[in-house]
C-alpha cells in the first residue's frame, strides 16, 4: 500500500510538471517552429532572468512567472511570430490577476477566523515593555562647540511593532503557545518552499528542454539546485521586503500569510494553473495588512508598479 501511495504521489507530481513544461516551452502560444528554437528559449531566459535579478538587486519582490511570460510574448513578436491571444488569455492571463486577489481575500478572512479562535481557547499575549541604555546626542559646553558628543542614559518605554513582538503566553497541552507556533512557522515556511518548486521550477525548465542535453527530470534537477543556490546568495534584500515593509506583523499573522500562500499555490498547480508565488505571497500580506491596519501603504504601491 505504501509503494502503491507513493507512486500516485510521483505520478501526480509528473502529471503537474508537464502540464506546466508543455505551457511555458511556448508550444501554441507563437508558432511551433519558432517554440522549438533553441535561440528562442535562450532569449527567453536571458529576458526574463535580467528581469528578475535586477529587481531582486533593489529588494523589489516581482513575479518569475510574469517575467517568464512577458519573455514569452516579446521574444515571440521580435521574431515576428503570431503570438495566438486565446491562448495567452485562457492559459496565462487569467489565473495571474486571480491568485494574488483571491490570496488576499482569504488571508483576510484566515486572519479572522483564528483570531476569534485563540481568544476563545484563551490564548493570551503579553505588552512588550523595553527597559535599557539608549545612547543620545548631547551638545558640550560652550554652546558656541559645533561639535556633538554622545551619552548612554538608562530609558524606558512601551516597545512598538518596529522594536518588539507580541508573545503569546498561554499553554495547549502543556506547550507554550509561542513554542508551538514557532515551530509551525517554520513547516509553514517548507511548505511555500515546496509550493514555489511545485509551481515554478517546470516553467524554467522548459527553457532547458530545448537543448538536447536534457530531459525533464534533469531539467527540473537543476533548476531546482539553481533556484535554492540563488535564494542562499541573494534572498535577503526580498526577504526584508516581504517581512517587514510590507506589513508589521507577528508570528501568528506571518504563519497564516505563510499557510493560505502555500495552499493556494499547490490547489493551482493541482490543476496545471500557472500562478506566481511571488504575487500570491504579497497579496496574502495585503489582505493582511488591510485587516490589521498595519499596511504599508508606499511599499505596496511601489510592489505594485513593480
Amino acid at each position: 500500500m505504501g509503494d502503491d501511495h507513493y507512486v500516485s504521489w510521483l505520478d501526480h507530481s509528473n502529471f503537474f510538471a508537464e502540464t506546466l513544461l508543455t505551457r511555458f516551452s511556448g508550444k501554441g502560444l507563437v508558432a511551433s517552429d519558432l517554440a522549438s528554437n533553441v535561440n528562442y528559449g535562450i532569449a527567453v531566459a536571458t529576458g526574463a532572468g535580467l528581469t528578475v535579478l535586477l529587481a531582486t538587486r533593489f529588494g523589489i519582490p516581482v513575479s518569475t512567472t510574469h517575467s517568464l511570460v512577458g519573455a514569452l510574448i516579446g521574444t515571440g513578436w521580435a521574431a515576428g511570430s503570431v503570438v495566438h491571444l486565446k491562448t495567452l488569455s485562457s492559459m496565462f492571463f487569467a489565473p495571474l490577476p486571480v491568485s494574488p486577489l483571491l490570496a488576499s481575500a482569504i488571508t483576510s478572512l484566515s486572519y479572522l477566523l483564528f483570531r476569534n479562535a485563540t481568544k476563545w481557547c484563551g490564548v493570551t499575549s503579553d505588552t512588550c515593555f523595553c527597559i535599557g541604555n539608549e545612547t543620545a546626542e548631547v551638545v558640550p559646553a560652550p554652546c558656541n562647540t559645533t561639535g556633538l558628543q554622545y551619552a548612554d542614559k538608562l530609558s524606558a518605554h512601551l516597545g512598538n511593532t518596529g522594536s518588539c513582538q507580541d508573545r503569546y503566553q498561554s499553554k495547549i497541552l502543556g506547550i507554550t503557545v509561542s513554542t508551538m507556533l514557532n515551530r509551525t512557522h517554520y513547516l509553514s515556511s517548507g511548505l511555500v518552499s515546496f509550493a514555489r518548486g511545485l509551481n515554478d521550477t517546470p516553467k524554467i525548465a522548459a527553457m532547458l528542454l530545448l537543448a538536447p542535453a536534457f530531459g525533464g527530470f534533469r531539467s527540473i534537477a537543476w533548476v531546482g539546485f539553481a533556484i535554492a543556490l540563488g535564494g542562499i546568495i541573494s534572498a535577503r534584500r526580498v526577504a526584508e521586503t516581504m517581512s517587514h515593509k510590507i506589513t508589521a506583523m507577528n508570528h501568528g499573522q506571518g504563519l497564516t500569510a505563510n499557510l493560505v500562500t502555500g495552499l493556494t499555490v499547490i490547489g493551482a498547480t493541482h490543476f496545471g494553473l500557472p500562478v506566481s508565488t511571488t504575487h500570491v505571497s504579497c497579496g496574502s500580506l495585503f489582505g493582511l495588512g488591510a485587516v490589521t491596519g498595519g499596511a504599508h501603504w508606499k511599499m505596496i504601491f511601489r510592489i505594485l508598479a513593480a
